[in-house]
């Protein structure tokens, strides 16, 4: 097995510069923390090397490198890191296919970003498309807050106006998500193939976008609330679209 002692070690500089995302993109590559993570990873395939403090944490099948606390901590971004690092390659970029879309439309907070994605997997959507300007789907407060959900769904960056037209050529009905305004979540008509669109935590859909739905839907809440949290929203909404047809 592979030792490195020293923070200066070529590999790790070279690790470190994937905390930024222009080299993230060059390399295609990412960094995880963590026992859970890494196993996730490692069980989709996307997992390349492992960075490890005690040789009982080796994973067969990759190369495992032996390393010190102090290099875990220089890599890691969390407060008090697990004693494992992973660095896996970029999500393969299928194709657009399936029956339940989730768009996301410009959301910029890492936190929600994970969350969605996480209950985008709960709630049986096929794919989730980001627009090009929400945020890093590879942030490492993002991957976190997936929970692992990340290497277990089809995940696209993509501009949503042409992925809108390609869904509704296809007979996909597409839902935009309104703080208020919408027809009432409750008195929806399910359709099985659907997209929804949240929108940008402060400034909501995009107008370009907005008039492209098929359908807004609001979730009716008490008055004195201003509006939901969008990935509380969100995955309420696609808990709802998740269930059968209204007989």
């Amino acid at each position: 097995m592979k030792k490195i002692a020293s923070v200066n070690n070529s590999f790790i500089k070279e690790l470190r510069k994937l905390q930024l995302k222009k080299y993230r993109d060059q390399a295609e590559k990412f960094l995880i923390e963590g026992y859970h993570l890494v196993s996730e990873a490692a069980s989709s395939g996307l997992l390349e090397t492992v960075l490890i403090c005690d040789e009982k944490d080796e994973i067969r099948g990759i190369e495992n490198v032996l390393v010190t606390e102090e290099i875990i901590g220089k890599l890691a971004q969390s407060q008090a890191p697990q004693k494992i690092i992973g660095v896996c390659r970029f999500l393969p970029r299928g194709p657009l296919a399936g029956k339940r879309f989730l768009l996301l439309d410009g959301i910029s907070d890492p936190g929600n970003m994970g969350t969605l994605i996480r209950s985008a997997l709960g709630f049986g959507v096929d794919c989730v498309i980001a627009s090009p300007d929400s945020v890093d789907i590879y942030n490492d407060k993002v991957l976190r807050a997936t929970q692992g959900a990340i290497f277990k769904i089809k995940i696209l960056k993509e501009e949503l106006t042409g992925v809108i037209a390609r869904l509704k050529a296809d007979g996909v009905i597409v839902y935009g998500a309104l703080p208020k305004g919408g027809v009432p979540l409750r008195d929806l008509s399910r359709a099985e193939k659907h997209a929804l669109v949240l929108g940008n935590e402060s400034r909501g859909i995009r107008d370009d976008i907005a008039i492209l739905c098929d359908e807004n839907i609001t979730i009716e809440t008490q008055t004195r609330l201003e509006s939901l949290n969008v990935s509380v929203a969100g995955s309420v909404i696609m808990y709802f679209l998740s269930q059968k047809k209204n007989h």
